[in-house]
């Protein structure tokens, strides 16, 4: 990410996302996640991300399948 501006829209979709997660169809919160995931991940400490983030999406809406 370049700049705040970048890390301010970044942000504001990430939200986006968020609370409509639940609407999206199945094979568009499948590729969120992995890109997500891919671009969380910055060492071997993060290998539990994949968890995190699905506790995270499940928690905030339990109908997701992840």
């Amino acid at each position: 990410m370049q700049g705040n501006g970048e890390e301010r829209y970044a942000l504001a979709l990430g939200q986006a996302v968020i609370k409509c997660w639940g609407e999206l169809p199945q094979e568009v919160q499948q590729r969120l996640f992995e890109d997500a995931v891919i671009a969380g991940h910055h060492s071997e400490r993060d290998e539990s991300l994949r968890e995190q983030l699905a506790v995270f999406l499940h928690s905030h809406h339990p109908r997701t399948e992840r």
